[in-house]
């Protein structure tokens, strides 16, 4: 939900970074998304889609699209890098391709999708979750986009060091 990012002060356009397939879904299943505020009060979500195909700079960072697998319109992770960190974002995926995972490598920090225990087909469980960390090696890892049917205490006792269950107001320093 991003009204309350958009009426923060009545006029904020989110910007949404994704692959062009991902764009074309978003613009097919919700129409009504737009970017421009409705003048008669009726709340519309305001998103500027940005299809991305290549590396892009936002600020100092250098922001570099990975493709991921998720059983449907191709779909993107990050890898953010700044100041000398890299910082990488997979929130929605089942599978990673070889070379991003050589990409990955030993990254500051990796963010990556980790909805359930059991196998799922457009999402990685926990299994392969571990496995593509322990592969990645980063300094930290958070999963994400995790299922309500393992309390966050269970995630935390399930995984392995460095691995940590994220959570809404989390925050990184790298």
């Amino acid at each position: 939900d991003v009204r309350r990012f958009n009426t923060l002060n009545g006029k904020t356009v989110l910007r949404c970074y994704a692959a062009p397939e991902t764009v074309d879904a978003m613009r097919r299943m919700f129409p009504y998304i737009t970017t421009k505020a409705n003048k008669q009060g009726l709340y519309r979500p305001m998103i500027d889609f940005r299809p991305v195909t290549r590396a892009f700079r936002i600020g100092c960072a250098k922001i570099t699209p990975l493709p991921v697998e998720h059983g449907g319109p191709r779909t993107n992770g990050y890898l953010i890098e700044a100041e000398g960190r890299r910082v990488a974002y997979v929130p929605d995926c089942c599978e990673l391709p070889d070379g991003v995972l050589r990409k990955l490598k030993g990254v500051d920090v990796m963010v990556l999708d980790c909805l359930r225990e059991r196998k799922h087909p457009t999402h990685l469980n926990r299994e392969r979750t571990v496995e593509y960390m322990k592969a990645i090696a980063p300094r930290r890892g958070y999963i994400t986009h995790m299922c309500h049917d393992i309390t966050h205490a269970q995630w935390q006792r399930l995984l392995p060091r460095p691995i940590s269950p994220a959570y809404d107001g989390l925050r990184v320093v790298c």
